[in-house]
């Protein structure tokens, strides 16, 4: 059974499903106001792996993230640029798919929009006024946090260091409301932003709301597991919570939440602190795998660093883990030795401790190229199918290295040779004509590799 910490408990405990053989998840996404960060390309991998596992084990997984779609950031851009807000969601929403795509991240089961959600979000905040949770303040409606007798259970502290480490969203009406940390559920729109009817005035949801409608909706209440990165537990998810206890509804039966990347001086990357490397550039500069493999060489619950070095690093791992796939590929029908899928198998139900399972692959590959110095076929083969096997139920696919042609690699030697010549100008011509022909150009300090995009 897969045990997974718990932030509401504070515990590593069994994910208890509410049907047997099936999960429901939900995890929320990303706010399309611009291009996804480093950040972002950990939560949807790490949640990814965690999915890909589950389906390994056979269990049929549901997985709900949503689109932020309508938000006071994007409203902001739109201003800025002079441009309709919708282009600017269509187009973000288009360049992370494509992303998630490169990463090898599988698509969600449902991508509910807010913005189609909003007249579901009105008959919840509708009820919550009917019932004296809510209140109608001039700039919007408020939650009380007063109505909800065990709020702060995800932050496990004080109300006053909840506000002062509120995440990346402004306090908004703060004169307005009865308790400082009474959050809005509706926001009456000014002039000029989109907006849509409700019975307090013409406006748009509060941030917080649009997920506890979507999930509820969707995956109905006692969902199994409610995933996100950490900067999301105070107040985001706190406050979705909040709504769901305030209606009298079962809300998330296990909350799960990765670490942030950190920069090189070990603060959270975020696009408030400007220290945000963008996810894109590095996708084109790197094997997307590489990514994969640093997040699966931490915990997800650890801060990590990304940087040139620890990058290149991957690269050049995920360079000898093919080069062992092809060399072994004569040995490829072999039936995955069981102590290795089984201590897999141990590690991953250990509140998804990847890191052991990297280090038991990597032993593995050690010896199975040893086995296969000596002629052990029979340990060569057993080996193989088990590091193939694990590789893939985490998504991360190894290369037989022979989709590159001659002349290809020919340009690869002679980008190398430009590089240590110091000629940058005929490098740089080279990387460009290979990506122009749709390669993949990696250089490292051990050379370049090419692969196909």
């Amino acid at each position: 059974m897969l045990n997974l910490y718990d932030t509401a408990t504070q515990s590593v405990k069994p994910l208890a499903l509410r049907q047997p053989g099936s999960v429901s998840i939900y995890l929320c996404g990303p706010t399309v106001y611009g291009p996804p960060h480093l950040g972002h390309g950990r939560a949807t991998l790490v949640y990814d792996i965690l999915r890909r596992y589950l389906t390994w084990t056979g269990l049929s997984v549901r997985l709900v993230s949503n689109i932020t779609d309508i938000d006071d950031k994007i409203i902001e851009r739109a201003n800025t640029e002079g441009r309709l807000w919708s282009d600017i969601t269509h187009k973000c929403e288009s360049v992370w798919f494509e992303a998630m795509g490169k990463l090898g991240v599988i698509r969600p089961t449902d991508v509910p929009h807010a913005t189609d959600y909003v007249q579901g979000m009105v008959d919840m905040i509708n009820t919550l006024v009917s019932d004296d949770k809510a209140y109608v303040t001039d700039d919007g409606v408020y939650l009380s946090i007063a109505s909800v007798p065990d709020y702060g259970l995800l932050a496990h502290q004080s109300l006053d260091d909840m506000l002062s480490g509120g995440g990346d969203r402004e306090v908004f009406g703060a004169s307005n409301k009865r308790h400082p940390s009474d959050f809005a559920l509706w926001k009456f729109s000014k002039p000029g932003e989109p907006s849509w009817p409700s019975p307090w005035g013409d406006g748009r949801p509060g941030w917080h709301s649009e997920c506890v409608v979507m999930s509820l909706d969707l995956l109905g209440e006692g969902f199994d597991l409610h995933c996100g990165g950490a900067d999301l537990r105070f107040p985001h998810h706190e406050n979705e919570r909040a709504q769901a206890v305030a209606l009298g509804k079962t809300f998330a039966n296990h909350w799960m939440h990765n670490g942030f990347v950190v920069d090189i001086e070990g603060e959270k990357m975020s696009k408030s602190l400007g220290n945000v490397l963008n996810l894109i550039d590095l996708l084109e500069k790197y094997d997307p795998r590489a990514y994969r493999l640093l997040l699966l060489q931490t915990h997800y619950r650890s801060p990590t660093r990304v940087g040139e070095e620890n990058i290149d690093a991957c690269v050049s791992a995920l360079a000898g883990l093919d080069s062992f796939a092809a060399r072994t590929s004569a040995h490829s029908n072999g039936t995955p030795d069981p102590t290795v899928i089984a201590q897999f198998i141990s590690a991953m139900e250990n509140d998804l401790d990847t890191t052991t399972v990297m280090a038991l692959v990597f032993d593995s590959v050690r010896r199975a190229n040893t086995a296969m110095d000596i002629g052990d076929v029979a340990t060569v083969s057993s080996v193989r199918a088990a590091v193939i096997e694990i590789l893939g139920a985490l998504g991360l696919e190894l290369s037989l290295g022979d989709d590159i042609d001659a002349d290809i690699a020919t340009k690869g030697v002679a980008l190398d040779a430009a590089r240590t010549a110091k000629d940058f100008a005929a490098a740089d011509a080279l990387r460009d004509e290979l990506q122009s022909l749709g390669y993949v150009v990696e250089t490292s300090k051990d050379g370049t590799r090419i692969r196909r995009g």
